[in-house]
């Protein structure tokens, strides 16, 4: 998977990268660390925005699944346009979107404008985040210049992940509304570095392009649809009408949206992408990561602040070491990746996520810091040093130019549904578990199953990593022998297989495939 390929064009090969080309990187990293960022930080601040605002629970829950909605439902449409309309361009509109919503979201005063703006902000971060990475994969040539910025540009997401927790709670305690109007000058001071370091592209061949309106339409409805569902799943009920309805029409937009894209010819997402079969493996490895990863957070939550009675600060704290880890290995993952290959550092990551889920299934009444919490801290921040860098790069190489926003949009798609996913299944364990009762016993009793289940999908993440390194060690097939249609060719080759005339060498296979 970290083979070198020839730099595309324009692209970065260079081991010394000028000031500006570091630039534009830190700009790519600052948006993609805010975007991380905004999925973590609003969740220590519900309570106070809750008893501020006067909004029931079933309402606040919907200031964290606005930001997921938006985000999820229209990452695809966000890859396809940066490829479509330029990803400078959707970068930087995006970009000042956010800080808007940002802005708008520290200054309402009604809970409906509130949801609004985190929706907002969604929609922003899921133009952001394809555009960002395929300028990433645009610009440093595939190889070791390319995994070092990506190794960099991951692990300032997974940092603002978790380090979210950590600027939340100190935030709070001086006013739920500077966990929104921290990103403002953040979010400006970026935009107005983008503008001058991103590199300008040609014009995108719009004549031969086209744009897919009812692919567009389709997908991002079922993406939409299911996303919404899965979020409401839990009050409405999981064998409600309105559940059981819900899925049905999203498995009718997914069915219209395959059928679309097989027969149109220009697809929103060109199904033959999955053909790379590193590239289909990376986004599943992705959901499992993304998805076990939401749900272990939101076990941990309400076990340490509910059951051993945690403040908020302490909390963060005390999951600040698995953030710290992945911060501190952000310079150094690109040399790692070089050195040892995603190939045998993506199973090591995703196989030390798993051990972290599995070491905290000893929770108990009185655990304490140094027993459980940290162990499986330092667990975390290495599974996610190691896998978050590597499975991007996987889902982004021996992709073209022309599809980085496509594959791009693929791989945090996957991310952020199967955070929805396993979050929305996660809940309604802890709930059947738990049987409604608030004392210890009860409170385990739910946790457990569903640290169990977190542990089980990063297990299946685990396989689908071990098959990709074994088939990434298998040895390639000896390349055809070259069949000359028009006789030997007349003197030395070049290297496309011509020679002085201009006649070119085929494959046994090419000759019979056009008989």
């Amino acid at each position: 998977m970290t083979s070198a390929h020839p730099a595309p064009a324009g692209g970065q090969s260079d081991t010394a990268w000028s000031p500006r080309l570091w630039g534009t990187l830190v700009v790519l990293c600052a948006a993609m660390f805010l975007d991380a960022l905004d999925v973590s930080m609003v969740g220590v601040a519900l309570p106070s925005i809750g008893a501020d605002l006067h909004l029931s629970t079933s309402t606040l829950q919907w200031v964290v699944s606005g930001y997921v909605l938006g985000y999820g439902g229209l990452l695809l449409l966000g890859g396809r346009a940066a490829d479509l309309l330029g990803r400078r361009r959707v970068f930087l509109v995006a970009l000042a979107v956010f800080a808007g919503a940002s802005l708008l979201g520290g200054l309402v005063d009604d809970g409906g404008l509130l949801i609004a703006a985190r929706f907002l902000k969604g929609v922003s971060a899921a133009f952001t985040a394809p555009a960002g990475l395929s300028i990433i994969t645009t610009t440093f040539a595939e190889g070791p210049a390319r995994n070092r910025a990506l190794s960099i540009y991951t692990t300032c997401g997974a940092s603002g992940f978790s380090l979210g927790l950590v600027l939340s709670g100190l935030l709070t305690s001086a006013g739920w509304r500077w966990t929104f109007l921290m990103p403002v000058p953040v979010a400006l001071l970026a935009l107005a570095f983008a503008v001058r370091l991103l590199p300008r592209q040609a014009a995108p061949e719009r004549g031969r392009a086209g744009y897919d309106v009812a692919g567009a339409v389709t997908g991002t409805g079922a993406l939409l649809l299911l996303v919404f569902t899965l979020t409401e799943a839990q009050s409405a009920g999981w064998a409600s009408l309105r559940t059981l309805g819900s899925l049905a029409v999203v498995a009718v937009l997914a069915a219209a949206f395959l059928l679309i894209e097989s027969r149109t010819a220009h697809p929103l997402v060109r199904l033959g992408i999955f053909r790379n079969g590193g590239v289909a493996r990376a986004n599943l490895t992705a959901f499992t990561i993304f998805g076990s990863y939401a749900g272990f957070q939101f076990i941990t939550t309400l076990y340490l602040q509910r059951l051993l009675g945690w403040s908020a600060l302490e909390m963060a704290f005390g999951l600040l070491p698995a953030g710290a880890l992945v911060a501190l290995s952000a310079t150094r993952m690109g040399a790692i990746i070089d050195r040892f290959g995603t190939g045998r550092l993506l199973p090591i990551g995703v196989l030390a996520l798993t051990a972290g889920y599995a070491y905290f299934l000893q929770l108990g009444e009185h655990s304490g810091f140094l027993t459980l919490v940290l162990p499986s801290m330092v667990l975390l921040g290495i599974g996610f040093a190691l896998a978050f860098p590597s499975v991007n790069i996987n889902a982004t190489s021996g992709v073209a130019d022309e599809e980085q926003g496509l594959a791009s949009g693929l791989v945090n798609t996957a991310f952020q549904v199967g955070s929805a996913i396993v979050l929305a299944v996660t809940t309604a364990v802890i709930t059947a578990g738990s049987g409604g009762g608030e004392s210890p016993q009860a409170q385990l009793d739910g946790y457990r199953p569903a640290l169990l289940l977190v542990t089980g999908i990063a297990a299946l993440g685990l396989l689908v990593a071990l098959l990709g390194a074994a088939l990434e060690r298998r040895p390639k097939p000896p390349a055809p022998v070259p069949d000359y249609r028009y006789g030997p060719l007349d003197g030395a080759r070049d290297g496309a297989g011509r020679d002085r005339t201009g006649r070119e060498a085929v494959t046994e296979a090419q000759v019979m495939s056009e008989r």
